[in-house]
Formats: C-alpha cells, structure tokens, sequence
C-alpha cells in the first residue's frame, strides 16, 4: 500500500463576473461563453504528502492559501485539475464553521460531529474527552453566542481532534488561542504526528512552521514559487516581503547544499561573513563557550546617508538565537560614498549549546530591513557548536552558575550519608 495520503495535481480555481444573471444562466448550458470576466486565485498547483508528514502553507494575504485547503478538503471545486486524498480529514479552516450559536457548546458537537461524519456512538465516546480538553467549564452548556473567539477555538480544535484524522488541516485558527491553549494544541498536534497523522498547516508564525513541519510551500498570487525546506521557504517569503520592489530576489546554494535567499536593491552589498576563532583563524568549528570574532565584510555601490549592518544567529530550525545591529550598539555608518568598504568586527564567547547554527546578515537604513533593504543574506555562514571540555548541560544556552552552594536548611544537620564525597568535610 503506497504511503501517499494526498495528490494535489494542476490545480487551479478561478471566478468568473457576468454581465447578468442571465449570462450565469446560459453559461450554465454552454452559452455566452464570451460574457464574463474571469479571475484565478489559483493556478497550476501541484504537489504530493506523504503519510506521517508536516507541510506548512505560505504566503501574503490573497495568495490563495485558504482556497487550497477548501479544495483539498472537498468544499469548494477546483476550476481545473485534480485533488486526491486517502483517508480521514479533520480540518479547522475557519473558526466555529458550521456552529450554531444558539445552540450550546455540547449541542454543537452533536451537531457538527454528524456532519463530520462522526457516527453517534462515536461522539458519544468522545464527548467527555472533547469537553475535558476544551476546559471551558460551565459554558459547555451555555449557547454559543456567549463565548469569546478563543473559547470558540477551543471547542472546534477539540471536537476536530477528538479522533486522530489520517490529515489534520489548520488554518490560521490556532492564532486565536491564549498561549497555554495553544502551547496544549501543538502538544496534541505532535502526538498525532508521531502515531502517523499527516499535518497541513497555514500559519503566519515561523516558530510554528519551522519547528512543526518537514516540507513548506509558498505561495504567492496564486502561483507556487518554492516547495522545499521550512527555513529555505520562510527565509525567501521574508525577502518577498521585505522588499517586493527589490531588484534581486535570488537564491543560491550554500556549502552545506541548502538554498540561501539573497535580495536587496543593491546599494550596498555584502563580500565575505566569516568566523574566527581566539587564534584569529578563520573556523566553522567552535567549542562551548570559546571566544570568537564575527568578521562581516562589506562594500558600498552606491552613496548611501544611512546604513546599518545586523546580523542574527540562528538554530538548524532557524529560530533566531541572538541578533544585534550597528543602530543597536551605536557603531551606525552616515553618508557612506560609493566604493567604500567597511569590515565589522564583533567578539563575543559562544554561549550555546551543542548544534549546527547559522548567521543571516542584512544592510539596510534602519534597524529593520524592511525598509531600504540594500542586501538580506540567509545562511551567510554556516557553523558548528560541540561541547569539548564543558560540565554535561541541556539546553540552548550556556549559562553556568558562577558560584552554587547547597546547605542544609536551619535547625538540621545532615548525616554523612547525604554529603557528596566532594563535599563531606
């Protein structure tokens, strides 16, 4: 049996405005093929998931991201191609779709489990767990017009979840949610993953994208532009963003053979990112804590008033980890001339844990490069953190306690045989 639990092949939607609605009617029968205007939201999509994995949906508003997920998941037809999907759907598009709000929180999940497809016994099973997670208390059984939009969220994320789908579609809806209840959703969403449930989810926040999904797709005015790793794919939106009118968006490949996202307009350009170690060699391999130097080299094109130079490290989800620019540390460079060129020179210990770990580095005239974004580099460097002559620790970060003492509290005095060897007197 192949894993294959969706094929989204060709796919496209498009709307069309008649001149009346009696050219909608004759449309209907092949007639006045010639009196409308038509619009495409979609066109030529085409994509695969397999069993047990994350994509996460990407794009701007009006990409044409929400229309996707009503096709796939069979409430609106596609204009041209096909979309096939094996299993269960369990989808979350829109917050409280198909809900009535007079009727309570328990009679809705009668109601819209059935048409989900739920059978009676099915719902009655669930419905102490659906209630038990939702934990809306009392308002379970007061009408739904009462509630707030979170605690709407909540009962459709529950009943949505009450039984593990083959694909779980979510939709933006989650950004409703207070942060324990959607810290508790995540959780529920990676158990599913790890039984086999394949995920597809749309969402603004790169933390979600980066640390929920294998594969990301990108949209953008109805076309798909990149299908590929989550951090390739957030990093060539964020320059889609920052700079539509940008005269480069392009991507190359880095030593470590992911594609890096490069724009800008050009101004000023970046020449070399490197990382030196307390020797000044130049390495991509530092140790817990050693000390090293960030050397970013760059060159003017143009006679620039303002340019400030940031940089951010990042994790190998690309989650930012520390990030600074010359604004910041009040190192920020006036009335720069054309041919110039500047090195910045940043020491600092490595205080991170063990991992691979990325620099970006951006040239812009404020501290934000989404205004006058003259260069934006994704994985500009690419190094490695091991943990050579460190006590074992956890985490992200390096912070040892300086001094740490432990004594018995007043009044007690223990026996030697709760002292540490080290510390018997």
């Amino acid at each position: 049996m192949s894993d294959m639990v969706l094929q989204v092949t060709n796919v496209g939607k498009s709307y069309r405005e008649y001149a009346s609605e009696w050219f909608r009617f004759a449309g209907w029968f092949g007639l006045a093929r010639k009196k409308f205007k038509e619009h495409w939201v979609l066109r030529e999509i085409s994509f695969s998931i397999s069993r047990g994995e994350a994509i996460g949906i990407v794009g701007q508003n009006g990409a044409g991201k929400s229309t996707l997920l009503k096709m796939i998941t069979g409430t609106l037809f596609p204009t041209e191609g096909t979309v096939g999907s094996f299993g269960r759907i369990a989808a979350i598009l829109e917050l409280g779709m198909g809900f009535d709000p007079n009727l309570t929180g328990r009679q809705n999940v009668w109601h819209s489990g059935g048409l989900m497809g739920f059978t009676r016994a099915d719902i009655e099973a669930a419905m102490p767990g659906i209630e038990e997670f939702a934990e809306i208390g009392e308002y379970f059984d007061e009408p739904l017009r009462t509630y707030s939009s979170g605690m709407q969220m909540r009962v459709a994320f529950s009943l949505a979840t009450a039984i593990r789908p083959d694909i779980l579609i979510v939709d933006e809806a989650l950004s409703v949610g207070d942060a324990y209840f959607v810290h508790k959703c995540f959780a529920r969403v990676k158990e599913f993953r790890e039984q086999g449930t394949t995920l597809l989810i749309v969402s603004h926040d790169r933390s979600a994208v980066l640390s929920l999904c294998d594969r990301a797709i990108l949209l953008d005015q109805g076309r798909m532009l990149v299908d590929g790793e989550p951090q390739e794919v957030i990093d060539y939106y964020n320059a889609i963003i920052s700079e539509r009118e940008s005269r480069t968006i392009r991507r190359e490949r880095s030593k470590t053979g992911t594609m890096a996202t490069v724009s800008g307009t050009g101004e000023a350009t970046i020449d070399s990112v490197k990382l030196h170690d307390r020797n000044d060699d130049v390495t991509e391999l530092v140790g817990v804590g050693d000390d090293v130097t960030l050397k970013i080299v760059i060159a003017a094109r143009e006679d620039i008033d303002n340019l400030v130079i940031g940089y951010v490290i990042k994790d190998r989800l690309g989650q930012p980890v520390f990030g600074t620019n010359t604004r910041h540390t009040g190192h920020e460079l006036r009335h720069v001339k054309a041919s110039e060129s500047f090195e910045l020179t940043a020491r600092f210990p490595m205080n991170i844990g063990a991992g691979t770990y990325s620099v970006a580095v951006a040239l812009s005239s404020s501290e934000t490069h989404l205004v006058n974004n003259y260069e934006w580099k994704d994985l500009a460097l690419v190094f490695t953190v091991v943990n050579i002559d460190r006590p074992m620790f956890v985490g992200v970060a390096w912070v040892p306690p300086t001094d740490i003492s432990l004594l018995p509290t007043a009044g007690y005095s223990p026996g030697p045989e709760h002292m540490d060897e080290k510390a018997k007197p």
